[in-house]
């Protein structure tokens, strides 16, 4: 039995409402907490169904007779997320808005925000599981459902938010939560699963890049011969290993192309068949940067690790090299040629199903 006061993060979702079901029915002092983010009030692109989600996660609180308020962090989340989003796109990166919305909206601003009122932990509806390490550390392993496993998201989180973090659903399977979501008559048991950008909701990247970017248009050159192909809206709408809305039709044998690059000097986006010898689309050699380690003892010389090199992807047998002049910089090296990693996205390092850190490819 435990009587920690805990403030779980309801986002109108069957998992974290499950989440708090879980942690009432353990004996925590539990409160709820819909957060709400500057997209909510600003101009609504595609489908945001944020009003709905307020109701569903009030609904959840109420049939759980716990308290339920609405914690208003849009500016904190322009600043962190939104900004980091904007600026990496413009720059030719791939940013990744769900990790550092993670890192420094849940487990950093709202976490604090829990602190300040009283609460010993902030729960999620992550699928994730947090087990005691040595020495009063916390590990963080792979969630018990490997089709919904999320620690890839968790990989920016360092040791001190993980002693304040609660993941209540990561033994579970997806059907398991089902059931116990019906079973115990919840409100939104049926309720299908989102998927968009953290907090923003039903919105296309594109949709939103569209309102908040402006088009400078460049051409698309094919890397082999540079063959200008075609006319593009702007680099920041694709990605390295993109292969659909290129704009370019396959050719006359049948073979599609691929985004291999994007050139800044001329704005040129460049791209190949979409083959294993396309050039820059695999590679085995990366480096990474902005390294975050949730142990207490991270790797200080080379060693063999496994990575993620984006969410659900199997693990990667991969050599890991630290910088020694600079420790949050790595060099990687994967056991087999990876595909289309872009900048700015994020490298996942494991040992075993258990989460070390993270960094962003550069």
């Amino acid at each position: 039995m435990s009587s920690a006061r805990t403030l779980v993060a309801l986002s109108g979702g069957v998992d974290s409402a499950v989440a708090a079901l879980l942690l009432q029915r353990a004996g925590s002092d539990v409160e709820a907490a819909y957060m709400k983010n500057w997209i909510n009030e600003d101009h609504i692109i595609g489908d945001c169904p944020w009003e709905q989600d307020i109701v569903d996660a009030r609904a959840v609180a109420d049939h759980l007779g716990i308290p339920f308020r609405v914690v208003n962090l849009m500016e904190e989340y322009r600043e962190r997320v939104v900004a980091y989003l904007l600026d990496g796109y413009q720059r030719g990166l791939t940013p990744n808005p769900d990790v550092i919305c993670n890192r420094d909206i849940k487990f950093g601003v709202f976490a604090q925000w829990g602190r300040d009122h009283g609460f010993d932990a902030v729960a999620t509806g992550h699928y994730a599981q947090r087990t005691p390490g040595p020495a009063a550390t916390w590990q963080l392993l792979e969630g018990a459902d490997p089709r919904k496993d999320q620690t890839y998201f968790l990989a920016l989180l360092e040791q001190d938010q993980l002693a304040g973090a609660r993941f209540p659903i990561g033994h579970l399977t997806k059907p398991e939560l089902r059931e116990i979501a019906r079973a115990a008559g919840l409100p939104n048991a049926t309720k299908k699963d989102s998927q968009g950008i953290c907090f923003i909701g039903q919105v296309k990247m594109q949709d939103f890049l569209r309102e908040y970017v402006p088009d400078q248009p460049g051409p698309i050159v094919r890397a082999a011969d540079e063959s200008v192909l075609g006319e593009h809206r702007g680099l920041h709408y694709f990605t390295l290993g993109q292969r659909k809305g290129i704009g370019v039709p396959s050719n006359t044998d049948g073979k599609a192309y691929v985004v291999v690059g994007k050139r800044a000097a001329d704005q040129a986006l460049l791209v190949a068949f979409d083959e294993p010898r396309a050039p820059g689309l695999f590679t085995t050699a990366v480096r990474i940067r902005s390294l975050r380690w949730n142990t207490p003892s991270p790797p200080r010389t080379p060693c063999a690790l496994e990575g993620k090199v984006r969410y659900r992807d199997p693990h990667v047998a991969l050599q890991f090299e630290p910088d020694p002049a600079d420790p949050t910089r790595a060099s990687i090296t994967f056991a087999s040629p990876q595909r289309g990693l872009a900048a700015g996205q994020i490298l996942a390092l494991y040992e075993g199903n258990r989460l070390l850190g993270g960094g962003v490819y550069w």
